[in-house]
């Protein structure tokens, strides 16, 4: 295997074990309130809320300091955080034990998530990135996905501590292929980041972050939750100010003076909001209204992440050889086609095979077409000194879109154990319009330019060009 895929199969591994702690505990939380039963619900659903949060607020300023301190050693020290805190997870003797190491792991994954991407695309020719990132991204939808069936088999295995035991068999390999295969790289210009700017955009992202999770359960028009909403909004805005004015800004405003950029931001923030709420909504469906024990629920979500796998490959190929507007358009509404299916056929009797098999095949296509097309152009046209920043600030959007997609399903759901098929019925047909809204804005994404671009001339071009105009002295890949 060349090089370049060695890395790739690293940096995918070691991404795959981040995201796949966002969903794999879900399953496992039962059994962790059977361990702490004297613990309050309402407690310990921070073992949850706790690594979303602090992952979405740690990502930008991370990947900021993977950019000025160099990406192979924030890959590693987030790896060994990640592993370290995984181990304190799974031998955690009480609550607040459990849910202080979850917070820790969310540090590690926002350290190596955005490291592990700027360290794999400048070892791909131009014309081959759009499939490296490809790859690279279908590893957080895959992870997600099969969170809940690993989950299910590792608690019918053992008990809920081998969910965060299994990252070390992933991690350890990543760690010792890495020392060996990674080379460091940093951006040679760049100072310290503004540190008043990083508190402010942690503290902005973690607060919008805990109030979309404790919405449904502390109440949309609670102080706290309107309280968080209001310093969050602030504290955001007056980041982009400050980043505006400052010499060294945390928050790069001009990235998004890249079309490609913004416009795959937007498509892959309404994207995850439905296929994050789709992940909660199946398992739900199939416990509570066809009554599948949990190990079987699990299984029968498989065929969707095999299919996300299966396409994301061939998205990226798609994506380097025509561009990533004629891929993420049939991924968004593949996914819809998939959500209508359900809502069209699927009803209170058990019939996997007719009723719900042909929609996972549909939406995990469009999972692994859309999270392919809209990743690889997020990273396309950035400089090449702002690959860890930019896809920090991608992966935060898309962590954001997640948490309010789940938000919004807990809404329509409740928070009961009662959910009639009916119910349901709304949900998917919010996930519906996301995909069908996703694909849509697929279409504003015009022809990307993969590109060789330095920082001083994006800069500079930046400031005079119109959102989307093409960069004048860049090259651009004859296939983009």
């Amino acid at each position: 295997m060349e090089r370049r895929w060695q890395i790739l199969l690293v940096a995918s591994a070691a991404a795959f074990m981040s995201f796949l702690d966002v969903t794999i505990v879900n399953i496992a939380f039962p059994s962790i309130s059977a361990s702490f039963a004297d613990v309050s619900l309402a407690h310990l659903s921070w073992v949850l809320n706790a690594y979303n949060v602090v992952f979405a607020a740690a990502l930008i300023p991370a990947g900021r300091l993977a950019d000025r301190y160099g990406r192979r050693r924030f890959f590693f020290v987030g790896t060994l955080v990640f592993l370290a805190a995984s181990m304190l997870c799974g031998a955690a003797w009480n609550a607040d034990i459990l849910i202080a190491a979850r917070a820790l792991q969310a540090l590690g994954g926002a350290s190596l998530v955005p490291a592990s991407l700027s360290l794999v695309l400048p070892e791909f020719p131009i014309e081959r990135r759009a499939t490296a990132t490809a790859l690279w991204g279908a590893t957080g939808a895959v992870a997600a996905a099969t969170g809940p069936s690993l989950g299910g088999v590792l608690v019918e295995w053992q008990d809920w501590r081998w969910v965060f035991y299994v990252n070390v068999f992933i991690g350890i390999p990543a760690l010792i292929a890495g020392r060996r295969l990674l080379h460091e790289s940093r951006d040679e210009q760049a100072r310290l980041p503004d540190l008043v700017g990083t508190i402010m955009v942690a503290l902005g992202v973690g607060l919008l972050a805990l109030a979309l999770v404790e919405g449904p359960s502390w109440g949309w028009g609670s102080a706290r939750v309107v309280g968080a909403f209001v310093v969050a909004v602030i504290l955001l805005l007056g980041t982009v100010f400050r980043s505006l004015r400052h010499p060294r800004p945390i928050f790069e405003v001009s990235l998004f003076r890249v079309r490609s950029f913004s416009v795959a931001n937007v498509g892959v923030t309404i994207f995850a909001a439905g296929f994050y709420a789709l992940l909660l909504c199946n398992v739900l469906f199939l416990t509570r209204v066809w009554h599948y024990p949990i190990l079987r629920a699990g299984f029968a979500l498989t065929p969707g992440p095999i299919m996300a796998a299966l396409s994301a490959p061939l998205g990226g190929r798609l994506s380097d050889r025509y561009g990533q507007r004629v891929v993420a358009v049939p991924g968004g509404l593949l996914f819809a086609a998939g959500i209508l299916f359900f809502l069209l056929v699927t009803g209170s009797e058990r019939a996997w095979v007719t009723q719900f098999l042909p929609g996972m095949l549909l939406t995990g296509t469009g999972v692994g077409l859309s999270f392919s097309s809209y990743g690889s152009a997020a990273v396309a046209e950035l400089p090449r000194q702002r690959f860890a920043t930019g896809s920090a600030l991608s992966t935060t959007i898309r962590q954001i879109g997640a948490v309010v997609g789940i938000a919004v399903l807990v809404a329509i759901l409740g928070s009961g154990h009662d959910q009639t098929l009916a119910a349901f019925h709304h949900a998917w047909t919010m996930m519906f319009i996301t995909g069908l809204v996703a694909g849509i804005t697929g279409l504003a994404l015009g022809r990307v330019r993969a590109r060789h671009v330095d920082l001083e001339t994006e800069i500079a071009l930046s400031e005079t060009e119109l959102i989307g105009a093409p960069l004048r002295s860049a090259p651009t890949s004859p296939t983009a």
